[in-house]
């Protein structure tokens, strides 16, 4: 069954259906006729010479410049054509169909002023798969992403080039190959095309989806060392979270329990210490700082996805349109910089919990570097160096984006977002997130088995998870298959997926 599209009920959930998973979209009746009200309105301004920002105007420093009637329709095509002024790798492919289901949940409110047919042809585009090769970098996110977004209109015209069943073909050719009319771009066609910051918007909600699953896995990593380093769990009471109140701190605090039911620790059937460090009683408060920033996040983004990103915004019912600033990336990008160092800040924690297992002073009886012959062999010693290379990277990349406003267009366009960067730099900071938590989960293994009392039922199975793809580490050898191995094994969600098969979904009454 198709989901329906219809500019005020899109989800991050059903955008990752779509983008990753190719389920269809279709447009809702009412929306058809809300862009075709709107379309009329706009040939009806055109047709008696009103003066309309994009339309029969120029654009940024160039607003003032009003166009004659026989260059109205090419201003589309050359607009389009200046604007694909990308450069470097192709974006994925998960987040260029993502932006156009942005962009077609724009159309559908029905103030852009496109033809019908430009709106339906995205959706056709994205249905039958012919996703518009974008290349990554060339938005500043103020003026709508329009580098990338221009290369997506230029398959409209049958022009740029295209991925259609695994092969990069010409625009024209993956059309024609699909069966796809091509539509041209009329008056306002280009413009609401590219319009508005739906790269931006498509990856930070693919990223806070992708987050959760690293917040899982924090989760998991913090329990099997908690486990290891026989803590005190007192600071897991729920009783403590409640009287504080966030709703994040609660979730981690559960979900940490959860795992550790059933084991000797939380049965209190070991001696521990009557206060441990902030590593190993803080984490409720820090990832769940985080599961709270996530939230507002999410919400930032579907208001996005279902508001009107464009200008001008045409309003049929009051005959009028306006220009403004729904373009501008901030609201996107200022909360997404700040969950891009949030998640820096879990690795962080996750670094400090990795040293005390390694640390023999600090470690509650585990041998140094959880090797069996220190000296000889150094077992996990750099494990922890690959660890804080990479977070040293994700601190560098935990710089706001959004503050970096640099002025263009002859400072028309004087202040913009910069939110292409946060987009960008997000997944790298993500990227190294799998590799930090995965190291800290194979440490948490290797520290298991070095005791004897009964591990929590979660722990207990993140353990065999991992030993499914990671050895006990008996002797020294290569450490980067293993590292490598664990980076895949959280990015594959199995350990997280094995858990819940054993205690039930984390946040499930949460």
């Amino acid at each position: 069954m198709s989901i329906i599209i219809d500019g005020k009920s899109l989800s991050i959930h059903n955008l990752i259906k779509v983008a990753r998973n190719n389920e269809k979209i279709e447009l809702h009746t009412d929306s058809i006729n809300r862009i075709v009200s709107c379309r009329n309105m706009v040939e009806d301004k055109i047709s008696k010479k009103e003066i309309v920002y994009g339309i029969n105007t120029g654009i940024g420093e160039f607003s003032e410049t009003v166009l004659n009637d026989n260059q109205i329709e090419d201003f589309q095509k050359y607009l389009v054509y200046n604007h694909s002024a990308g450069i470097g790798d192709p974006a994925k492919k998960e987040f260029v169909r993502a932006a156009m289901v942005g962009r077609v949940n724009v159309h559908a409110k029905g103030n852009s002023g496109c033809r019908l047919e430009i709106t339906q042809t995205l959706i056709e585009m994205i249905n039958k798969n012919v996703t518009p090769f974008v290349c990554q970098k060339g938005s500043v996110g103020a003026c709508g992403d329009l580098a990338p977004m221009a290369q997506i209109a230029l398959v409209l015209l049958g022009e740029g080039k295209a991925y259609y069943k695994g092969k990069l073909l010409s625009g024209k050719e993956a059309m024609d190959a699909a069966g796809i009319k091509i539509p041209g771009l009329k008056a306002r066609d280009g413009l609401a095309v590219i319009n508005g910051a739906n790269l931006l918007t498509a990856m930070s909600a693919i990223f806070c989806h992708d987050l959760i699953n690293v917040l899982k896995h924090a989760e998991v990593g913090a329990s099997m060392s908690l486990d290891a380093l026989i803590a005190n769990l007192k600071p897991y009471d729920e009783r403590i979270h409640k009287k504080r109140g966030f709703d994040g701190a609660i979730k981690t605090a559960s979900a940490i329990r959860s795992m550790l039911k059933e084991g000797d620790l939380i049965r209190g059937k070991i001696t521990t210490k009557v206060q441990d460090a902030y590593s190993l009683r803080s984490t409720p408060q820090v990832i769940g700082a985080v599961h709270d920033a996530l939230s507002f996040c999410v919400k930032q983004i579907e208001i996005e996805l279902n508001g009107v990103g464009d200008n001008p915004i045409f309003i049929p019912e009051d005959n009028v349109q306006l220009s403004g600033a729904n373009f501008q990336g901030t609201p996107i990008s200022l909360p997404m910089d700040m969950l891009g160092a949030a998640l820096t800040m879990v690795c962080v924690l996750s670094e400090r919990r990795l040293n005390r297992l390694n640390n023999p002073a600090l470690s509650s009886g585990l041998p140094a570097f959880l090797t069996k012959g220190a000296g000889m062999f150094s077992g996990l010693m750099l494990s922890q160096y690959t660890a804080d290379m990479q977070i040293v990277e994700q601190r560098i990349l935990s710089t706001p984006a959004s503050i970096q406003s640099i002025p263009a267009a002859a400072d028309q366009e004087d202040f913009v977002s910069m939110g292409m960067n946060t987009a960008l730099k997000n997944f790298q900071i993500l990227d190294n997130a799998y590799g930090i938590i995965g190291i800290e989960l194979m440490a948490g293994a290797q520290a298991l088995d070095f005791r004897e009392h009964r591990f929590g039922d979660g722990v207990e199975q993140a353990k065999k998870t991992i030993r499914k793809h990671v050895e006990f580490l008996d002797v020294d050898r290569p450490l980067y298959k293993d590292h490598n191995a664990m980076k895949a094994l959280v990015q594959s969600k199995d350990i997280v997926l094995d858990i819940e098969n054993i205690i039930g979904e984390f946040y499930a009454n949460k």
